[in-house]
């Protein structure tokens, strides 16, 4: 490792091979792909049936558009100006991407969430993912340009300034670093207003109730005795009613090998406590808006009898939208491309996560990476939110991606590069809003493909 001061200077003078002005710059390419037919071909290798949810979500709103067209997004920021430096990125890190999560020591703290994605790549990428994303919920929320670019502004000058902060931190403290809720709750206290404090209150105490217990009541009856999931078709399908007979019965096996097969990529510890439960039903379940139609399956596992439940979630893992424009994957398998990303951007992860590769009824390998279904998860609800509230949350996602770039990129040269000014802040709020344009149109042309016929969807 070279001195940082060095790197630190060697990111300095990336500036001037690309001035941090020039992040404002977003110009369709005179050969972009249509939007649409970049959907499709993701589509081609998802569950046909489910394909139409996919769509139906997708045309609800821009923003809704947005959080699944991430490889349309990939393609766009491969054509924009980047210092080459790079980090593990996640690859969709919009807003609602950043979320309340449970450590493993049960406190709740604010990170990342969603790694379908994740490769190395240009730091940049993620930052530019999470302006647009802030300038769309704005637009839906009726906020006036002006307020949107100074939530953008918020989100970057808080990245930047956190960049500055790690490059100049040991190592250690880097990796420790984590946004525990209770000191988040403690240092806004003085910044919101009572209903902003109210508000995030609440979301603290839903977070803590979105456990194993509440989804196994949710998703879970009793009938004559034994435990099964409930039916709720297209979201959630128990394989007893989706593959009757023998499909279903190759399924169950293949889901049960998964299961026993995964627990080697656990640490030993949790690899114990996991043989302590035995699996009782599967289910496959619709989840997200870009991830709608990828086979995920979530099982159900009891253990000393049907009140210790424990759900797990096995979802496909295919190749990420960024790897045709970065450096091939260092994973040959796609579930633990996800889990290493993950575990290397998460300040602390779920005890379940792991991977395995499986073989399906149809004589395909497919991977997944396997994980809790619910943990203390809690989303913060946008669309209710005030200027001053969005700001203070945009302010904590650019915070909570620096810590995560810092544990893998080259801290002290993207914090060199960055410098003490605002200058990529005030690129990325212009660069937010030419982006949040461009998908507006291509939402509208999914729209439009819809009502010529040439794609079908169904509410989800």
């Amino acid at each position: 490792m070279s001195d940082p001061r060095e790197q630190a200077a060697t990111g300095k003078a990336l500036r001037a091979d690309v001035p941090r002005s020039r992040h404002a710059e977003y110009t369709p390419a005179a050969d972009r792909a249509d939007p649409v037919e970049l959907i499709e071909r993701q589509s081609a290798l998802r569950v046909p049936e489910l394909v139409p949810v996919r769509y139906g979500r997708m045309l609800e709103s821009p923003f809704r558009f947005y959080r699944g067209a991430a490889a349309i997004m990939a393609a766009d920021l491969a054509t924009t100006p980047a210092t080459g430096l790079t980090a593990q990125l996640c690859g969709d890190a919009h807003l609602l991407n950043f979320r309340l999560l449970a450590s493993p020591e049960r406190h709740l703290h604010f990170d990342l969430n969603d790694f379908d994605e994740t490769l190395p790549g240009p730091w940049e990428w993620d930052v530019k993912r999470l302006a647009a994303s802030l300038v769309i919920a704005g637009r839906e929320n009726g906020f006036d340009a002006a307020t949107r670019s100074g939530i953008v502004r918020a989100a970057c000058a808080s990245y930047r300034e956190q960049l500055r902060r790690y490059a100049g931190m040991r190592t250690l403290d880097v990796w420790y670093a984590r946004a525990d809720m209770e000191d988040v709750q403690v240092a806004e206290a003085h910044r919101l207003g009572s209903l902003g404090r109210g508000r995030l209150a609440r979301a603290m105490d839903k977070a803590r109730a979105s456990d194993t217990l509440q989804a196994f009541g949710k998703l879970v009856r009793v009938d004559g005795g034994r435990v099964r999931f409930a039916a709720d078709p297209p979201l959630i399908v128990p394989l007893g009613d989706l593959l009757p007979g023998v499909e279903g019965d190759r399924v169950a096996e293949m889901l049960r090998g998964l299961i026993q097969g995964y627990a080697g990529s656990l640490r030993s510890d949790h690899r114990s406590l996991l043989e302590q439960y035995r699996v009782v039903d599967m289910a496959r379940k619709v989840v997200g808006v870009g991830s709608v139609g990828t086979r995920c399956w979530v099982v159900l596992l009891l253990g000393k009898d049907a009140g210790d439940p424990l759900l797990l979630q096995a979802k496909e893992a295919d190749e990420s939208v960024l790897a045709a424009h970065t450096a091939p994957s260092r994973h040959s398998n796609q579930g633990e491309r996800v889990v290493t990303g993950q575990r290397l951007m998460q300040a602390a992860s779920d005890i379940f996560l792991g991977w395995e590769r499986a073989t399906g009824f149809d004589g395909r390998q497919r991977d997944f990476y396997v994980r809790q279904l619910r943990d203390w998860k809690g989303v913060v609800e946008t669309k209710i939110m005030v200027p001053r509230g969005m700001r203070r949350f945009a302010a904590l996602c650019g915070a909570t991606l620096a810590r995560a770039h810092a544990r893998s990129g080259d801290r002290f040269a993207i914090a060199g590069y960055l410098g003490r000014g605002d200058a990529f802040d005030r690129a990325l709020a212009q660069f937010a809003e030419r982006y949040a344009d461009q998908n507006e149109r291509d939402h509208q042309a999914l729209v439009d493909a819809v009502r010529a016929g040439r794609v079908t969807a169904e509410p989800g």
